[in-house]
């Protein structure tokens, strides 16, 4: 029974998630102590050492981001796989994009001006959607499980404030559509080809560097 519960464990992506994120905290815990222990010293630069501890942050905030961006949507489509690879294409091309995953609502009558597509779900035609020239690439991709619905559609802007931060189109169509419904909204950005997710009104970064962006699975690296 024992063994049982041990096989399970192994194989609970929670689990291996919870193994990834904990030995980056105890990388960072290791650095902090030493960081302690050296301020003072001549040769010590405490700033350059800051900064690399908050890039460690930012690279398990990005890896628990993928990983539960897989969650949310491996329920609602067989082929997240050619979603992954999409946009992991797209931001190496640093083309712009923007897919909506549709959950549990129906968000049709939120979208204006959409040209229907009823194709079958595939890395390839995302990428051709979204090639530069293409008269769809301006707008959104709707997917409905394991079709594309719909390009070109256009999304309501979020009115979040966002001070001196600067909040690109695509981003506040993302963050705006999930705002209002359940979805789950993927942008890549054409200026950096820095990939994130809108879900609940909160944009969430994905890193282009996190392993197995390619074949889904961010767990491959430690």
């Amino acid at each position: 029974m024992q063994r049982r519960v041990d096989q399970l464990e192994e194989s609970n992506p929670f689990t291996d998630i919870k193994n990834h994120i904990s030995f980056h905290l105890e990388q960072i815990i290791e650095e902090a102590e030493l960081m302690r222990s050296s301020i003072g010293e001549k040769d010590y630069c405490l700033l350059c050492e800051l900064a690399h501890i908050r890039d460690r942050f930012n690279e398990i905030q990005s890896s628990a981001s993928f990983f539960y961006l897989k969650a949310y949507i491996s329920d609602y489509t067989k082929n997240y796989i050619e979603i992954a690879r999409a946009i992991q294409n797209l931001s190496d091309r640093r083309h712009g994009a923007l897919l909506v995953i549709e959950r549990n609502q129906v968000v049709g009558s939120l979208l204006q001006g959409g040209i229907q597509l009823n194709a079958n779900l595939s890395s390839r035609l995302i990428e051709s959607i979204f090639f530069p020239g293409n008269p769809l690439h301006d707008g959104a991709v709707l997917i409905k499980g394991d079709y594309i619905i719909s390009a070109a559609n256009v999304l309501p802007l979020t009115e979040q404030n966002f001070g001196n931060k600067k909040v690109g189109t695509r981003h506040r169509a993302a963050i705006g559509l999930s705002e209002v419904t359940d979805a789950l909204v993927l942008v890549v950005s054409e200026e950096t080809g820095k990939m994130s997710f809108a879900l609940d009104g909160t944009l969430y970064p994905i890193s282009s560097t996190d392993a197995g962006l390619q074949n889904g699975d961010i767990l491959n690296k430690r």
